[in-house]
């Protein structure tokens, strides 16, 4: 029997070849246990073992004749194997073989994703370490809001993907489902115990209740999890991308050597990875909507979905791989440029301090709405003008220097306020 591929590159899976080597894992499989049950000759199962084999263009070339992959598959093999081949697919129909099959390609290319999901979780891991204090503006609407880190950022992307690391694990157990039930999934041909050594041998659990398919809500959640992967991905590429604009230059994409950014512009440095990234996410999206309505087949089955996952499992999987290994690289090498922040969170003079100062107030007996009224025009002075200085503003306003002093007003501005509790996020996280 033909090994079954044990370090696959992500599209090694997706091949015909690799198709037809699962195909063949299942036949034989059965066989073996219908010979521990007594039902075929043990012989038999040894020859078929040493003979089995298989030729996609031999397979492809009966296919064009009788319009049928399985059959195809099993005419070709059966070239190999001689007399003995009238035992393979005893009792079966073609969806054991394929349901089966693709649930050992899914659970194959999941455990490739969830490898290279943990290097991408290292990887934000890293950078949350090594910028754990680097204090940057934290932004809400796309507006300057008050202080954080941008370790805290990352923080937030390592937890989101931990999370995406708990539903692969349980998906994992959801799509290693295997089936051999024969027609209309009633066992009328087959003794249920076939299935449960098949499923045993082949590292599966057998479908507790399939029709002639395995049910579509299995490979729906399979997509979905990838869709909402990808989400996630493309919302660290999409604060990526708005940071590195020119007007903010806080982070950026690292650019290496003989690297061109424009064929007119010789100046360009473009976040072109984080960009992909972006793009590739709307595809597995699109691929999740398609699994969803591959779960309403007719009655025990149709093939309705078939065609719908030839074209989308492999394309996921294939680029939801692609998208996990460029955003490890992009986050791996990220340029961060503290200074930048720096600047960016004192534009206007500190008016981001505006709720530390609207407390302070408070706290000195002056009524909240008062006190609201009093910094907001000094803020909204500063932030509607080019060399605006709220700290100036604040602090020669008569109302405010009757109740604070300067080192009072001087605690208002100092960031390591916003930032004295976030040991704590980061402690639950272990960074």
């Amino acid at each position: 029997m033909i090994e079954r591929y044990t370090l696959p590159e992500m599209g090694n899976l997706w091949t015909e070849a690799y198709k037809f080597k699962t195909w063949l894992e299942v036949e034989i499989a059965v066989c073996e246990a219908q010979a521990e049950l007594g039902y075929i000759p043990a012989e038999a199962v040894a020859e078929i073992k040493e003979k089995a084999n298989f030729d996609p263009a031999r397979i492809l070339e009966i296919e064009a004749e009788v319009r049928h992959d399985v059959i195809a598959f099993l005419t070709n093999v059966n070239e190999y194997v001689g007399d003995a081949g009238r035992y393979i697919h005893l009792g079966m129909t073609s969806s054991d073989v394929l349901d089966t099959a693709l649930a050992l390609q899914m659970v194959a290319s999941l455990d490739v994703i969830m490898t290279q999901v943990e290097a991408l979780i290292q990887s934000i891991r890293y950078q949350a370490q090594q910028h754990r204090h680097t204090v940057m503006i934290g932004r809400s609407h796309g507006i300057h809001a008050e202080p954080i880190t941008f370790g805290f950022k990352l923080a937030g992307w390592l937890a989101e993907m931990l999370r995406h690391r708990d539903r692969l694990c349980q998906l994992r157990k959801t799509i290693a489902v295997g089936q051999v039930s024969g027609a209309v999934g009633t066992y009328a041909h087959l003794d249920p115990r076939i299935e449960t050594l098949t499923c045993q041998a082949l590292g599966l659990e057998p479908d507790p209740a399939s029709t002639q398919v395995i049910s579509r809500d299995r490979h729906a959640d399979f997509m979905n999890c990838l869709a909402l992967l990808a989400a996630s991905i493309e919302r660290f590429a999409v604060e990526i991308r708005n940071l590195q604009r020119t007007d903010v230059l806080e982070v950026e994409e690292f650019f290496s050597k003989g690297q061109k950014g424009s064929s007119a512009m010789p100046h360009k440095r473009n976040p072109i990875r984080s960009e992909r990234l972006t793009g590739m996410a709307r595809l597995i999206r699109g691929y999740a909507v398609a699994a969803l309505e591959n779960v309403a087949l007719w009655h025990e089955r149709d093939i309705s979905h078939s065609s719908v996952e030839r074209v989308a499992l492999p394309d996921a999987c294939i680029l939801m791989h692609f998208m996990l290994v460029e955003a490890t690289k992009v986050i791996k090498n990220l340029l961060v440029y503290p200074d930048n922040m720096a600047r960016n969170m004192n534009v206007y003079g500190g008016v981001v301090f505006s709720q530390q100062v609207l407390l302070a107030l408070v706290k000195k007996g002056l009524n909240r709405e008062d006190a609201y009224a009093i910094v907001q025009s000094c803020a909204h002075q500063a932030w509607n003008t080019t060399d605006g200085d709220f700290r100036h503003a604040i602090s020669t306003h008569p109302q405010v220097t009757a109740v604070l002093s300067a080192t009072e007003l001087d605690d208002c501005f100092d960031p390591q306020q916003h930032l004295k509790n976030l040991d704590q996020v980061y402690q639950r996280l272990g960074i």
